[in-house]
Parts: C-alpha cells; sequence; structure tokens
C-alpha cells in the first residue's frame, strides 16, 4: 500500500507541473499578444500607416485613439491649403465659375487674404465632418447591415488613422500644384484615363483618387482587426463600393 502511494506522487506531482508550464506558456502568449496590440505612438502611426498596416490596425481595434490622429491629419491638410497662394486659389474660382457660366468678378486683395486664411479653417472643420460621417456609414453598414461586431469608436479611429494617406500625400503634392499652377491636382484615376470622352464616366473616374482607395483599403484592413470573421478581401469589397458609390454621386453635380 505504502508502494502504491509513493508510486501515485511522482504522477501527481508531474501533472501539477504540466499544469503549471500550461498557466505559464498561457499567460506569456497573453502578455505577448498585449504587447504586439499596444497602441504606438502618434509619430509611429505616421509611418506604421504606409509601411505597416495590419499591425497598426490591430492596434487601433484594440486601443481606439482618434483625438491625437484626427487633430494632426486636419493640420496636415490645412497646412497644404495654406500654402497655396491665393492668387491661385482666386484664378482656379474664377475659371470654375466660368465653366458654370456664372460671372466671375475680379476679387479685391482683402477678400484674397481674408481667402487665403479662411479656407484652411474651413477645410479642417469640413475633413472633421466628412471623418465622423463616413466613420457612422462604416458602422452601420459592417455592424447593422453586414452584422459584424464592432463599436463606431473602432471605426472612427480606423477612418481617422486612414485619413493620413490622403493628409500626407496632399501635403506632397502642393509643390506640385504651385509649378504648375493647378490647385484641383489630385492623384486620380482620370489621369491614367485621359483617353476617356469628356461626360460623366470620366467625372466618376476623376472622382476616385488613388489616396482615397488606398484608404479605403486600410479601412478594410481595419475592419477586419475589428471583426477578424469578417475577411480582408470582403471587407475591401465593401469599402471600394463605397468609394464607387461616393465617386457616382459627386460625378453627377460636376457640369
Amino acid at each position: 500500500m505504502d508502494e502504491c502511494e509513493s508510486g501515485g506522487a511522482p504522477e501527481e506531482a508531474e501533472k501539477d507541473l504540466e499544469a503549471e508550464q500550461a498557466e505559464v506558456a498561457v499567460e506569456a502568449s497573453e502578455a505577448e499578444d498585449a504587447v504586439e496590440s499596444e497602441l504606438p505612438s502618434l509619430p509611429k502611426r505616421l509611418f506604421d500607416v504606409f509601411l505597416s498596416p495590419g499591425k497598426l490596425m490591430d492596434a487601433i481595434a484594440q486601443t481606439p485613439a482618434v483625438a491625437g490622429a484626427l487633430g494632426t491629419a486636419a493640420f496636415l491638410i490645412a497646412v497644404s491649403t495654406l500654402l497655396i497662394p491665393p492668387e491661385m486659389m482666386a484664378e482656379t474660382m474664377r475659371q470654375a465659375a466660368l465653366n458654370a457660366g456664372r460671372e466671375a468678378p475680379v476679387m479685391p486683395e482683402w477678400v484674397m487674404n481674408v481667402l487665403r486664411y479662411a479656407t484652411p479653417i474651413i477645410g479642417m472643420i469640413a475633413i472633421t465632418l466628412f471623418t465622423f460621417f463616413f466613420a457612422g456609414v462604416y458602422w452601420l453598414i459592417f455592424s447593422f447591415v453586414l452584422g459584424d461586431e464592432g463599436r463606431y469608436r473602432q471605426y472612427l479611429a480606423v477612418g481617422t488613422h486612414a485619413l493620413f494617406v490622403p493628409a500626407i500625400i496632399g501635403l506632397a503634392l502642393v509643390p506640385l500644384k504651385v509649378m504648375t499652377e493647378d490647385v484641383t491636382m489630385t492623384l486620380n484615376l482620370g489621369n491614367l484615363l485621359f483617353f476617356l470622352p469628356e461626360g460623366y464616366l470620366s467625372n466618376v473616374f476623376r472622382a476616385m483618387d488613388a489616396t482615397s482607395i488606398w484608404s479605403a483599403l486600410i479601412i478594410a484592413q481595419g475592419a477586419h482587426s475589428i471583426d477578424p470573421k469578417r475577411s480582408f478581401g470582403s471587407a475591401a469589397v465593401v469599402t471600394l463600393g463605397i468609394t464607387l458609390v461616393f465617386a457616382l454621386i459627386s460625378a453627377s453635380f460636376v457640369p
């Protein structure tokens, strides 16, 4: 009987050791996941949205930070607008009025000075409102229509960080806009399909900017990170489809 008891003790000790090792392994795995999903600093996020969007979206899904990224993106967009000479902006507005068949009066100097500083402020307000609006669109479609998991704040954080792409690329295009004196220059698909005749179809492709498509793919990655059951491919179909719908709508307002 003593031999049975002494033989069972090592087995129990071995089982306890295996259970302890398994618990340690689980804790280590959880700690590793926590480190990987830890939200990077704001400057690092500016680079990661281009270099490592997958890891960045995983971190944002866990920690949906909004204020710093939205403020930074809006500021960059405002700076890119502020760097455009007011004379070029006034001429663009004059040409747009003439193309629409309206009279285009000459703007006095004080109006152009007001325009120079008012336009960036208006741009910051507009881009903030649009960011909140589109986050609601993505949240409604993914969470309510498609039944995915996710909170509004998560989609807002994803969309806010995706805004880094047009903000940074738009700032990089400013010198080229000034050199060509074309304020409306964008990296739109219409530049590639220049052979299309003028009309609604060409306006649709002009409304589809490469940065908006890039942002849509980042948002798709974010939707996948928020709910891993949603594949990146199916999410990209949704986000690119939304981009196309808004391009179709905006093209209908072009004269």
